[in-house]
C-alpha cells in the first residue's frame, strides 16, 4: 500500500462482514487481497482508495480510527451492500478496544482514578452478560484454533472481533484486548509480516481461551483481575527524585511506536516515561529526541536516560508509569553512573532473586510484566552461538552461561548491528540491562550495556549505534567461566560472521517438553487437521514419560486422539468433529507447556520454581487448568 490504512474498530468490521451474503463471504479473502493492493491517498481525516478509474472507497477516520460503519463509503453500484466495505475493514489494522485515544486528552483526564464502572469495580460474580460474552469468545477462538492460520480468514476474524466487541460492552476489556491481539497476529501471519511470531499468536489464543474458561465461575478479586480495566488509575505519589537508567524504542505489531525511558528512585523502584502513539519505524527512531511530556522539562528521552528528574506532585500508575497532569512539576537534575548509588542497587540484587520475581504469578493485579522481566546483570562476553533466528551472544554471568539476543530485528533499529559489533570483543566485561526470555536455557534480550571502553558511559542498543571506534583497540583475553552448569552442555561457539544455520540450539533435546510445545504450535498454525495425520505418536509419548513427564505424555496423546477422533453415521459418513474436546485438550497442553517452561527457566537460572506443573495441572480427563493469565 502507498500509505497506512487507518485503524478500524472491531465492531465496525464485525458489522460489515455480518451484513454480507453467503456468496460474498466466500469471496471476502480475495476481496481483502485486492483492496490491499490498491493505491491509498490521505486527505486529512479522509482516506481514499481508488478501486478503478471511476470508483473510490473512502474511510472517514477522525483521530485515525474508523468508529462506525457509516465511516466507510463505497462508490460502486452495489454499495452499501458491496464487498468492498467489508474487505477494506478486514484489511485495515484493528483498533485496540483498551488502547488510549490517539490524541492526548486533557492532562487531568489521564490521571484521575477510573470511576467505578462495570469494567473496574469488583463484583460478587460474573454477570449474565459477561457469561454470554465469555461463551462467544470461547466459540470464536475455538473456530480459529480448528481452522489454523491458513483457514482463519476474514470471516472467522470478524466473528472473533464481534466477540471482542461484545466482551468490551460486557465489561471485559482484558479478554477483548487479547482477542484483538489474536486477530492482529492472524493478519500478520496471513500477510507475510516479518514481525509475525507464532509464539505470540499461540500465547494470545491461549489467553483468550483461559479467560473464557475462568470468567464464568470467577468471583471477587479473581474476577476483577480477569476482567482487567480500560485505563490505569493514577494515584498521587508526592515528590520524587529520579535517575535515568536507559531508554528503549517501541515498535509493536499493533501499529504503535515511540520510546520509553526507564528511571529509578533512591530505593531502586522503577518508573517509566513514555511517548507511544500510532506510527511505524520512523516514529520509533525519532521519539527518542522528543521532549518528555512531564512538567516543564525540556529533556528528551535520550537525555533523560542519562540524566535525572526532580518531580513534585507526581502521579503514578500501578505499573510505574508517570502521569503528565497539569499539577505535575518536573525539572532537570543530575544523573549518576550505573556503578554509583542508587542505580548500583539494581545490579546488587542476586540473579536468582531477579528471575524469581520475573517468573512470579501476577497476583497483584498489574497487567504489565515489563518491569518484572527486566534483568540487571554483570557479564563477560564469551562468543556467539548460531540459532535459527540468527547469531546471539554467549556470556558468562557469575559462572552461568547465558544467551543474549537482539531485542528487535527491524532493520531501522540498531539492535542487530550493535549485537554484531559486541560479538567482536570476546572477553569484554559489561554491565547490561536485559529482558528475560522464558525458556529451558538461560536467555534474555539485550536492551542497554555499559560502554565497551568507558565504564562511565552507557549505550541504549535500540537507539544508539556503536561504531568500530567504540570498541577496544587491543584484543581482550577471552575468559573462561569459573563454573560450567551441568544442565547445559557448552554451546558451539562461532565467529559472528558465520551464516546462522537452521538447526535447533544445542542442548534443546535436554528438555523434551519441546515435543509437546511443537504440537501445540502446529495446531495453531495448521489447525486440528495437521495433528490428525497418522504418525509415530507413541515414540514421542514414550520419550516424555522416560524423562518423568508423564502428564506431558498424556496430554500429547490426548491432543492427537481428539484431533483424529471423527465418528461416522450409519451410512459411513463422517460426523462433525468434537471441537470442544479438542479445544480442551489443546488448552491443557498449552497451559502445561507454559508452566513447565517457567519451571525449567527457573532451574536453568538457578532460581526456585514458582510452580510445580507436574502436580498443579490435571490430566487430560480432568477439567481444564486454571493458571494465572499474563
Amino acid at each position: 500500500m502507498n500509505a497506512r490504512l487507518p485503524k478500524v474498530a472491531p465492531s465496525v468490521t464485525a458489522e460489515l462482514v455480518a451484513a454480507l451474503t453467503p456468496r460474498l463471504r466466500k469471496r471476502l479473502d480475495a476481496g481483502v487481497a485486492k483492496v490491499a493492493a490498491r493505491p491509498v491517498a490521505l486527505e486529512g481525516d479522509l482516506v481514499r482508495i481508488a478501486l478503478d478509474d471511476d470508483t473510490d472507497l473512502e474511510l472517514h477516520a477522525p483521530d485515525g480510527v474508523v468508529t462506525s460503519a457509516e465511516g466507510i463509503r463505497c462508490g460502486c453500484l452495489l454499495a452499501p451492500d458491496c464487498l468492498h466495505r467489508a474487505a477494506v475493514a478486514s484489511a485495515a489494522p484493528v483498533a485496540d478496544p483498551t488502547a488510549p485515544p490517539t490524541t492526548a486528552p486533557p492532562a487531568t483526564d489521564l490521571e484521575e482514578p477510573a470511576p467505578p464502572t462495570q469494567s473496574s469495580a469488583p463484583r460478587e460474580a460474573a454477570t449474565p452478560a459477561q457469561r454470554t460474552a465469555s461463551a462467544a469468545l470461547h466459540d470464536a477462538a475455538a473456530a480459529v484454533l480448528e481452522a489454523g492460520t491458513d483457514g482463519a480468514g476474514a470471516v472467522l476474524q470478524a466473528e472473533l472481533l464481534r466477540a471482542a466487541h461484545t466482551a468490551r460492552l460486557a465489561g471485559l476489556p482484558r479478554a477483548a484486548g487479547r482477542a484483538v491481539a489474536v486477530v492482529t497476529a492472524l493478519r500478520a501471519a496471513r500477510g507475510g509480516d516479518p514481525d509475525y511470531r507464532l509464539t505470540d499468536l499461540t500465547a494470545a489464543l491461549r489467553d483468550v481461551l483461559v479467560l473464557a474458561h475462568r470468567l464464568p465461575d470467577a468471583t471477587g478479586p479473581e474476577l476483577a483481575e480477569l476482567r482487567g480495566s480500560v485505563r490505569q488509575p493514577y494515584s498521587p505519589d508526592g515528590s520524587l527524585r529520579l535517575y535515568g537508567v536507559f531508554a528503549e524504542p517501541v515498535l509493536s505489531a499493533t501499529g504503535y511506536a515511540g520510546a520509553v525511558t526507564w528511571t529509578a528512585d533512591a530505593a531502586g523502584r522503577l518508573y517509566t516515561v513514555s511517548d507511544v502513539a500510532p506510527g511505524g519505524a520512523e516514529r520509533a527512531t525519532g521519539a527518542a529526541d522528543r521532549s518528555v511530556r512531564l512538567g516543564d522539562t525540556a529533556l528528551t528521552h535520550r537525555e533523560l536516560s542519562r540524566a535525572g528528574l526532580a518531580v513534585s506532585g507526581a502521579t503514578v500508575s500501578p505499573t510505574g508509569r508517570l502521569g503528565a497532569g497539569a499539577s505535575v512539576r518536573a525539572v532537570r537534575a543530575s544523573g549518576v553512573d550505573w556503578d554509583a548509588d542508587p542505580l548500583d542497587r539494581l545490579w546488587a540484587v542476586p540473579v536468582p532473586e531477579q528471575i524469581s520475581l520475573a517468573l512470579g504469578d501476577d497476583r497483584d493485579g498489574r497487567e504489565s510484566r515489563e518491569e518484572r522481566n527486566l534483568l540487571f546483570l554483570d557479564v563477560t562476553l564469551v562468543g556467539t552461538v548460531r540459532e535459527a533466528a540468527g547469531a546471539c551472544l554467549v556470556a558468562d554471568c557469575g559462572g552461568l552461561r547465558l544467551r543474549l539476543a537482539a531485542a528487535h530485528d527491524h532493520p531501522a533499529l540498531p539492535h542487530r548491528e550493535n549485537l554484531r559489533l559486541l560479538a567482536s570483543v570476546p572477553g569484554a566485561r559489561l554491565r547490561v540491562v536485559a529482558r528475560l526470555t522464558p525458556g529451558p536455557l538461560p536467555r534474555a534480550t539485550l536492551l542497554a550495556v555499559s560502554h565497551p571502553t568507558d565504564r562511565g558511559r552507557r549505550v541504549d542498543l535500540g537507539l544508539d549505534r556503536l561504531r568500530r571506534a567504540d570498541l577496544p583497540t587491543v584484543p581482550l583475553q577471552q575468559t573462561q567461566p569459573s563454573h560450567q552448569p551441568s544442565h547445559e552442555p557448552p554451546p558451539q561457539l562461532s565467529p559472528p560472521h558465520n551464516t546462522p544455520t537452521h538447526e535447533p540450539p544445542p542442548g534443546i533435546d535436554d528438555a523434551p517438553v519441546h515435543l509437546l510445545r511443537r504440537r501445540v504450535m502446529q495446531a495453531v498454525s495448521g489447525g486440528r487437521r495437521v495433528l490428525a495425520f497418522p504418525g509415530d505418536r507413541a515414540a514421542e509419548t514414550a520419550r516424555l514419560r522416560r524423562y518423568g513427564l508423564s502428564t506431558a505424555g498424556e496430554l500429547l496423546a490426548e491432543l492427537h486422539t481428539t484431533a483424529a477422533d471423527r465418528a461416522r453415521d450409519p451410512f459411513g459418513r463422517l460426523l462433525p468433529a468434537d471441537t470442544g474436546r479438542f479445544v480442551r485438550a489443546w488448552l491443557g497442553a498449552a497451559v502445561y507447556t507454559e508452566s513447565l517452561d517457567r519451571a525449567l527457566c527457573a532451574a536453568a537460572w538457578g532460581a526456585d520454581p514458582t510452580t510445580d506443573p507436574t502436580t498443579d495441572l490435571p490430566g487430560p480427563d480432568e477439567p481444564a487448568p486454571r493458571p494465572a493469565v499474563r
